[in-house]
């Protein structure tokens, strides 16, 4: 990968991402060629060294974040490698809302996945249900159903 690959994301669709090498050809759309506008970067933009688009192409309006495709790549990994040293810290899942624990689907020593369902809470005559943030073995369980919680009451324990 060359110094001069520029990683393209479009803003609010995350999964659209391309990677430009060298300048791109301003007479390659099919109708009128696309006008770009700077945008201010955020200052967590430009600590990251992104900068901010809005561009025009056949009447499609995109905004899209332009940083440097190494830079990313490097970005990318260690976001990765924090997130696997993350997994080995226990952390305590805590209530976001007060209301009512009506329901729990895991058990201490039970190996859960990431977004698998912990338990319910039920509040306002609606079922909230509570998703592991990560994957991990629950160690504790801190409530029982029919036990009232607060704002921010510790439901279970991940390892």
């Amino acid at each position: 990968m060359t110094a001069d690959v520029l990683r393209l994301t479009v803003l609010g669709d995350p999964d659209r991402v391309a990677e430009l090498a060298g300048e791109p050809d301003p007479n390659a759309s099919n109708g009128f060629p696309p006008e770009v506008r700077s945008l201010t970067p955020t200052a967590e933009e430009r600590a990251a060294g992104q900068a901010r688009y809005e561009v025009t192409i056949d009447g499609w309006v995109l905004e899209v974040r332009v940083e440097q495709a190494a830079r990313a790549a490097l970005l990318e990994r260690a976001r990765r490698g924090a997130a696997a040293t993350r997994a080995h810290v226990r952390e305590v899942v805590r209530a976001r809302i007060p209301g009512r624990v009506v329901r729990l689907w895991v058990e201490p020593g039970q190996v859960v996945a990431a977004g698998e369902r912990l338990l319910a809470v039920e509040a306002m005559k609606m079922e909230n249900e509570v998703r592991a943030p990560r994957a991990g073995t629950v160690v504790s369980i801190a409530v029982a159903v029919g036990q009232p919680v607060e704002l921010g009451s510790e439901l279970v324990t991940l390892d």
